[in-house]
């Protein structure tokens, strides 16, 4: 006889059948997409990296400071980096698996142009305090917007990405726009001359002082003038080493660099 009291067979495969179901539904169902962290904050703690509501830098005519058909010539105690000849002062920042360190950017007519996905070049020779001149020029043909017209980068040891970009009515974030110190300070004035024009950054860079056990006790900085128009003084810039290379940023776009060299400048009195 059966038990009043059991529960049927057929209810409890119903049960058993339910549970399993939605145990499989659970487990197929996806997740939740993660939400995703706001960029961090700028220095001053007012508006995030790549902030399109930051105020634009006012555009400012760089006048006849640095011509496009001149070349500032060096100092006599300059280290001269590239003279439009080779690369022998360079090699390939290289990554990993890489192994030949040969530089592979194009040398012609007296400049070098990267050529796209050959990796940036870093200097052999590393420097501290110095005085760094570079003279660089976007495309003449205009292509892209935004950061995706004549992108590259300058990088003094440490002290983070002085951006080069076509900025030359080309709207971007003010932070990532040319002689901005990347996702960290916009240039205090839009200097940019014309795609295909030749230009010049000065970059006057000051490493961090340390104490005897190896804190630091004064920031590092760096002043930067764009065309000779003033875009940074002085600023802080997080840099955390001694010295280090110099280095040129491979962001896929045919820039071009010539006229490039460097002073290691010293305290006073110093010989």
């Amino acid at each position: 006889m059966r038990n009043p009291n059991s529960t049927p067979k057929w209810l409890v495969n119903i049960v058993l059948l339910a549970a399993f179901s939605l145990a499989a539904a659970e487990q197929a169902a996806p997740a939740a997409p993660k939400k995703k962290d706001p960029p961090p904050f700028t220095p001053g703690g007012v508006y995030r990296q790549g902030d399109m509501q930051r105020p634009r830098p006012p555009v400012v005519d760089p006048g006849m400071s640095s011509p496009a058909d001149f070349r500032a010539r060096p100092p006599s105690d300059a280290i001269v980096l590239f003279d439009g000849t080779d690369l022998s002062a360079w090699q390939s920042q290289g990554g990993k698996g890489v192994t030949n360190l040969a530089p592979r950017w194009k040398v012609e007519n007296g400049y070098m142009e990267v050529v796209a996905k050959t990796g940036g070049l870093v200097t052999k020779e590393k420097f501290g305090d110095c005085q760094l001149h570079i003279e660089w020029a976007t495309p003449a043909e205009v292509k892209g917007d935004g950061q995706g017209r004549g992108n590259s980068g300058v990088f003094p040891f440490g002290h983070g990405e002085v951006q080069v970009l076509d900025s030359y009515q080309n709207d971007t974030y003010p932070d990532g726009q040319a002689a901005a110190i990347y996702h960290r300070y916009p240039p205090l004035v839009n200097a940019c001359r014309k795609p295909g024009e030749w230009q010049t950054y000065d970059i006057i860079c000051q490493a961090p002082r340390f104490d005897d056990q190896g804190k630091i006790k004064e920031a590092g900085r760096i002043t930067v003038l764009h065309n000779g128009v003033l875009v940074h003084h002085a600023v802080e810039t997080g840099c955390r080493s001694k010295e280090g290379p110099l280095a040129l940023q491979d962001h896929g776009n045919p820039v071009r660099y010539r006229n490039i060299w460097v002073r290691k400048l010293k305290p006073y009195d110093e010989k």
